[in-house]
């Protein structure tokens, strides 16, 4: 499941290492081929909408097969598309299908024992976190050997043999709802008003997605700026955040022991001051700089991820009946984070500088800190 959760989300980001080589060999311009990122995220956000929610009223095991088989064939499409808007009409559908690890992790909380749920949910987040902190990283290297075509064509394979490992070795999970899908959907709203712990968590994690983003999204720029790094250098710093990923078994391990609130609180001390460090940056020399920005990569990597478990173990104790609604919910508040941040963190760059954008993480996670309370 951490594998099959790992190479799903993976397929969200594969293109972006390529987007050079693609525009070159479909003749697009940059402007153009760079829609092919926002198309996916796009498709992302509307299957978190639109279909996560879905693991509640239909059988998951079937859901996660067929979802597989539909990624596959989408990334499949992307490979073998002869022109631009083939690939932007594969990257929509991509987005879309990728939402098969949201219904993945929802499977595990369901299998796990409420007692030891923190832990086996940590598992199969470590291998999905994996999936977003690596897939940039492999597929610049796969797309330098062997071309983007090839990346897109191993990512369809890797997708549909772990959806069919999956439901080989999968039990079935009974529906537990029998709404409508339009009744479905509109349950959600339901659900954000009845639960306020539901509201903090989601609020909490968001705007810990917010510092993330910024600073993930803004790096390659400073890198290039500051030190003269190319996007292969820039690549390379997701490794150190990878290191970050040790945080999930571990988060889903204490939230069993000491309780998912002390632990959230924790991971997002943590998260802050893996930020701040980064304002040390200047009493430093260059070569240390670097080792500093790896350094804090790890910390708050470590924390934003130990918080989100945290956060899943506990929205998913709320109600066991609604688990695909309510990761849903959660996730959605995880995207608008996200994009928040991609474009703040832009700004505060523009306007600030590093500095700028470092001072946005450490107050976008102060006041996940300050909602946690």
């Amino acid at each position: 499941m951490a594998a099959g959760a790992g190479f799903s989300v993976a397929s969200l980001y594969y293109a972006q290492p390529m987007l050079g080589a693609m525009g070159a060999s479909l003749g697009a311009s940059d402007a153009s081929i760079g829609l092919v990122p926002t198309l996916t995220q796009l498709g992302y956000a509307a299957g978190i909408a639109l279909l996560a929610p879905l693991g509640d009223r239909f059988e998951r095991r079937r859901i996660i097969l067929v979802k597989s088989l539909l990624l596959g064939a989408a990334l499949l499409a992307a490979g073998l598309a002869g022109h631009l808007p083939g690939v932007l009409l594969a990257s929509l559908l991509v987005g879309l299908m990728a939402t098969v690890a949201q219904d993945v992790v929802p499977a595990a909380a369901t299998l796990a024992p409420p007692e030891h749920r923190g832990a086996l949910v940590g598992k199969v987040m470590t291998g999905l976190l994996l999936g977003i902190l690596l897939s940039r990283v492999v597929s610049g290297v796969v797309a330098e050997q062997f071309g983007w075509r090839a990346m897109f064509i191993a990512a369809a394979v890797s997708v549909v043999l772990m959806g069919l490992l999956l439901r080989a070795t999968l039990p079935r999970f009974a529906p537990t709802t029998t709404l409508g899908y339009g009744a479905l959907l509109r349950s959600m709203g339901g659900l954000w008003m009845q639960l306020p712990p539901l509201r903090r968590a989601v609020l909490a994690q968001a705007l810990l997605a917010m510092g993330f983003s910024a600073f993930w999204s803004t790096l390659a720029l400073m890198l290039h700026a500051r030190f003269g790094i190319g996007s292969a250098g820039a690549g390379a710093f997701g490794i150190a955040g990878a290191a970050g990923a040790l945080a999930a078994p571990l988060a889903g391990r204490f939230s069993d022991r000491i309780g998912t609130q002390r632990v959230a609180r924790l991971a997002i001390g943590i998260a802050l001051l893996g930020f701040a460090s980064l304002l040390l940056d200047g009493l430093l020399p260059v070569s240390l700089q670097l080792v500093l920005l790896a350094v804090s990569a790890v910390i708050f990597d470590f924390g934003f991820q130990a918080a989100l478990v945290s956060h899943q173990t506990l929205v998913y104790g709320l109600q066991p009946e609604a688990r695909s609604r309510l990761n849903a919910l959660l996730f959605t508040g995880v995207f608008v984070g996200m994009a928040a941040g991609g474009g703040l963190g832009a700004m505060a760059l523009a306007q600030g500088g590093w500095h700028a954008v470092v001072l946005l993480a450490c107050a976008t996670s102060a006041l996940a800190l300050w909602v946690r309370r």
